[in-house]
């Protein structure tokens, strides 16, 4: 188990940077995909303006800073239902990762690191078709292997763990570290079935317990924070929240963001840190922006202990 983070220190990463996109900027994503702004100038500086703005709030709080690619969507289908080709995704996903480190350049007074950040094959909230663990080696393997000269890869909305388990059997082979972050229902369970601590203990199981950690991203604390128990607890290292308690069939039918409450949100985060030894990365997912960030950091960061 490679271990990408400094022990003891906790990091702030950045929040839903397609419904900031999509709602407060009015920009079309297609497949809610972002990547393609690493393409252009234009892109490119609305990429650094929102990084900044949360890199500059772990300055301010004393934590370190996760820098995310911003390639959820960049993997072989989703990129081409866009007109993407593996070659300019290869592209696209390499200089994603030389993009964040001069950004990082900036911030050398504090912990960070750089994450190539991977989704599912399928709809984050649909299991939809169901793969092998050796399926989805294969599948994730092209993206993972851009990514080689980034710190750590981090594979979000997780709803499956045979897609997990080829996931972190890719990224071995690759001799990154890798970070698995499973989404779940209102119920606690993921939209494959299983409950939280099940899909932790039975990925880490089937791979020797190869991830660094594991994550929980686009659910509400209070969806799975009932879900946790055995040998999870102590695996779970990061949490990057949705605002809204909606579930997902909601938020998909949702034609207005759900910001929700910020200052309960973090609330919910110091909880969570509470109960969770592990936990050491903070960030936010669908409806959040830098403020639920900023009001998570005033609850977990060191300067606010």
């Amino acid at each position: 188990m490679t271990k990408p983070l400094q022990q003891g220190v906790r990091y702030l990463t950045d929040s839903g940077l397609e419904t900031t996109l999509v709602f407060h900027d009015g920009r079309d994503l297609p497949a809610f995909a972002a990547f393609p702004l690493i393409l252009s100038p234009g892109g490119r500086a609305r990429l650094r303006a929102y990084y900044r703005e949360h890199a500059d709030l772990a300055m301010a709080h004393g934590t370190g800073f996760v820098f995310e690619t911003p390639t959820w969507r960049a993997n072989t289908e989703w990129g081409a239902t866009i007109g993407y080709s593996q070659a300019a995704l290869d592209r696209v996903n390499r200089e994603s990762v030389i993009f964040l480190k001069e950004i990082r350049d900036d911030y050398r007074a504090m912990p960070t690191a750089i994450s190539g950040q991977i989704g599912p094959r399928g709809d984050g909230y649909v299991p939809g078709r169901r793969m092998s663990a050796d399926e989805a080696a294969a599948y994730h393997a092209p993206q993972i292997a851009a990514f080689r000269e980034a710190d750590m890869v981090t594979a979000l909305t997780i709803n499956t763990v045979d897609e997990a388990v080829g996931i972190v059997e890719a990224a071995t082979m690759e001799g990154l570290a890798v970070v698995i972050s499973f989404t779940t229902e209102t119920d606690g369970r993921l939209p494959g079935g299983e409950s939280l601590a099940e899909a932790i203990e039975e990925t880490d199981r089937r791979t020797d317990a190869a991830a660094a950690y594991f994550m929980v991203n686009c659910a509400h604390p209070r969806h799975f924070v009932n879900a946790l128990g055995g040998a999870s607890v102590a695996r779970i290292g990061g949490v990057r929240a949705n605002a809204s308690m909606l579930s997902h069939a909601e938020l998909d039918r949702a034609e207005r963001l759900d910001t929700g409450d910020p200052h309960a949100l973090a609330e919910d985060y110091e909880a969570l840190a509470r109960m969770l030894p592990s936990l050491q990365v903070f960030g936010g997912c669908c409806g959040t922006d830098a403020r639920h960030v900023r009001c998570i950091a005033e609850r977990v960061a060191p300067v606010a202990a």
